[in-house]
């Protein structure tokens, strides 16, 4: 989440985990290898900002298109609200890494040549989130499909049978009291470590 103008482009990009807030597992040698989704969807300001940055580098935008292209390339797993990026795009626009022309009621975004030089600085990072981004919205369209039943990957009818059977077992479960759903969750959880072969 932006938080202000102290944690701005400036802040420290070295220990930084991107996406990996959503998860448990790490970010390792280009590959995500990520374990255990999280419930919040919230990205550092510096992360937003950079990511901001890369998309402006690809093309100029308007504020409500970043918020579209960030959504598409996550499957729409990350979607900041319009309250997360203005303020973002107004504090690049005050450091001049992005500058703004008036479309009528609209603005249209630019990154400048510092803000490009900045981006180029922290490209590392900058890859690392677009990766992420692209892998999350990989995922995303997976799960869909696997709910969504969709046999355009070959799967036997043993395994569609069995994963209808677990989709409305979960579903006979909502509402249920903690402990019971305590107990689900640890029942999925094994049967996903045995599938996994841990």
């Amino acid at each position: 989440m932006f938080t202000g103008r102290s944690h701005g482009c400036a802040g420290r990009h070295a220990h930084r985990r991107g996406f990996g807030i959503f998860f448990d597992g790490a970010f390792d040698r280009g590959d995500v290898r990520w374990h255990g989704f999280r419930s919040g969807r919230k990205l550092g300001s510096d992360d937003l900002q950079l990511l901001i940055l890369a998309l402006l580098a690809e093309k100029p935008a308007h504020g409500y298109e970043i918020i579209k292209a960030l959504g598409e390339r996550s499957g729409g797993f990350y979607s900041p609200s319009p309250g997360m990026v203005y303020p973002a795009l107004t504090y690049l626009e005050e450091i001049d890494y992005a500058s703004v022309e008036a479309e009528g009621t609209r603005k249209l975004y630019r990154i400048t040549d510092a803000g490009r030089a900045h981006l180029e600085q922290n490209r590392e990072v900058a890859d690392n989130l677009l990766r992420q981004l692209k892998w999350l919205g990989e995922k995303m369209a997976n799960v869909r499909r696997a709910f969504a039943g969709d046999d355009s990957h070959a799967e036997t009818p043993e395994l569609r049978a069995a994963r209808g059977e677990l989709r409305a077992a979960i579903v006979e479960k909502w509402g249920s009291a903690d402990e019971e759903q305590r107990r689900v969750a640890d029942i999925l959880q094994k049967a996903a470590d045995s599938i996994r072969g841990k």
